[in-house]
C-alpha cells in the first residue's frame, strides 16, 4: 500500500475514534439542568421519572415512588432543590429553597450527609444550573463554601464529641406519671448541668447537658445543680 493511501487509512481510522470518544464523552457527561425542566419530574405524571436535586445534584427516585410521588412523605422534596428544608422541615412557601443563608456550621454538614445519602442509594441524573453549578456544570463558589463550612461543622462535632467521651453523660429516665430523673452511677460522681461548648459554632445556640462529675470536680465554673437538688446528690428530679 503505497505512503499515501497509508496515511489516509490512518487519519480515518483517528478520525473514527476521535468520533466514538467524542458520543462516550456526551453519553457520561451529567445532564444540565434548570430549575423550570426538573419541576416537571415531581411525581404527578406516571410516565416521567421522579427527580429531585439538593445542593444542585439531582438523582432519580422513582424506586422511591410511594415516598417520593403524591401523596408520599417526601414528595415535597420532588421536582425542586429543596436543600434547606432537609433540616428546617419547612416544606411550604420559603422553606422549599436550595439558599442555606443563616444554617449552621452543622446544619450545612447534616445537608451535605443527605447528598451523599443519595449518591449511594439512588441514580445521579446530572446538575441544575444555578446557585450551585455553572453553565458549563463546574461547581460556583457557593457550593465550594457550602463544602468547607460542612467540613468545619464536622471537625467541630468531633471535637465536641471526643471533649464530651471525657466526661460520661448522666443517666435519664421519664414516664408521665413519675416527670423525669437523671442520675449518675456511685463511682460516676454527681449530676450537673453543663454548657455545651461548641454548639455556638455548630448551631448558633447554646445548649446543657447533664454529665457526672466528680466531688473534686465540682468547683469548676460553669456546673449548675439541679433545681430541688442536694448539691451530693447522685439521682435528680427534673421537670
Amino acid at each position: 500500500m503505497a505512503l499515501g493511501a497509508r496515511l489516509l487509512l490512518g487519519l480515518a481510522l483517528l478520525a473514527a475514534l476521535i468520533g466514538v470518544l467524542f458520543q462516550l464523552y456526551r453519553i457520561r457527561k451529567p445532564r444540565l439542568w434548570t430549575l423550570e425542566e426538573l419541576s416537571i419530574y415531581n411525581g404527578t405524571d406516571e410516565g416521567l421519572p421522579i427527580l429531585l436535586g439538593i445542593l444542585g445534584s439531582v438523582f432519580d427516585v422513582t424506586k422511591g415512588r410511594s415516598h417520593y410521588g403524591p401523596g408520599g412523605g417526601y414528595h415535597h422534596f420532588s421536582g425542586r432543590d429543596a436543600s434547606r428544608a432537609f433540616v428546617s422541615g419547612n416544606f411550604t412557601g420559603d422553606g422549599l429553597t436550595d439558599s442555606l443563608q443563616g444554617l449552621s456550621s452543622m446544619e450545612v454538614n447534616s445537608i451535605v450527609d443527605w447528598r451523599k445519602l443519595y449518591f449511594d442509594k439512588y441514580t445521579f441524573s446530572g446538575k441544575i444550573v444555578g446557585r450551585y453549578y455553572d453553565s458549563q456544570g463546574n461547581p460556583t463558589k457557593y457550593l465550594k463554601g457550602v463544602e468547607m463550612k460542612a467540613k468545619r461543622g464536622a471537625q467541630l462535632l468531633e471535637k465536641q464529641k471526643s471533649e464530651e467521651d471525657k466526661i460520661p453523660n448522666c443517666n435519664s429516665k421519664w414516664s408521665q406519671a413519675e416527670g423525669g430523673e437523671v442520675w449518675c452511677e456511685a463511682e460516676a460522681g454527681y449530676p450537673r448541668l453543663v454548657r455545651r461548648p461548641g454548639d455556638i459554632a455548630l448551631t448558633g445556640r447554646v445548649s446543657q447537658r447533664c454529665a457526672c462529675f466528680q466531688e473534686t470536680e465540682l468547683g469548676r465554673p460553669g456546673l449548675v445543680v439541679y433545681d430541688g437538688c442536694d448539691y451530693l446528690s447522685t439521682s435528680c428530679k427534673v421537670k
